[in-house]
């Protein structure tokens, strides 16, 4: 007796299930350490979120998102002849082993056209996009702790 139709379903369940499990494995490519977001006032559009990356293998941080904001980049600031200034940042390469950190006045995320105020203690989700140099894309999903300055180490 043949059981197409659950043979496919089957089959359908399986390969989700081995597509999160390399999902997963692909995850492990960098850990997140110390995310916080700057809580914001009322009407605020804009903050930032700050967090220390490590990259288990060679990959470039391509891109952000969050729920709370209409706009997320990743972002770079500098100082020029006494003005700072700021724009995005198409990509952030993290060699295998090294340690970047995403803080105030250097590379951040920048969320934008908030569509809430983030107040201090809330919880900011936020979805980072990597490229492995085979080409492999992978997120890793996250948690900023939002207050008015960093967490203490």
């Amino acid at each position: 007796m043949s059981f197409p139709v659950a043979n496919r379903v089957l089959s359908r369940c399986l390969a989700a299930l081995l597509a999160a499990g390399l999902a997963s494995a692909v995850h492990a490519q960098v850990t997140v350490d110390g995310a916080w977001a700057r809580a914001t006032v009322p009407n605020q559009s804009a903050t930032g979120a700050f967090m220390r990356l490590t990259a288990q293998k060679d990959v470039v941080l391509t891109g952000a998102s969050s729920p709370v904001a209409g706009i997320v980049e990743v972002h770079e600031m500098w100082l020029d002849r006494g003005i700072m200034r700021m724009r995005a940042a198409d990509r952030v390469t993290l060699k295998a082993g090294q340690t970047i950190e995403l803080k105030s006045g250097g590379l951040h995320i920048m969320m934008m056209d908030l569509k809430q105020q983030i107040k201090a203690g809330d919880l900011v989700p936020l979805t980072l996009s990597f490229k492995a140099a085979d080409g492999t894309l992978s997120t890793v999903e996250t948690n900023a702790t939002a207050g008015f300055a960093p967490p203490p180490r």
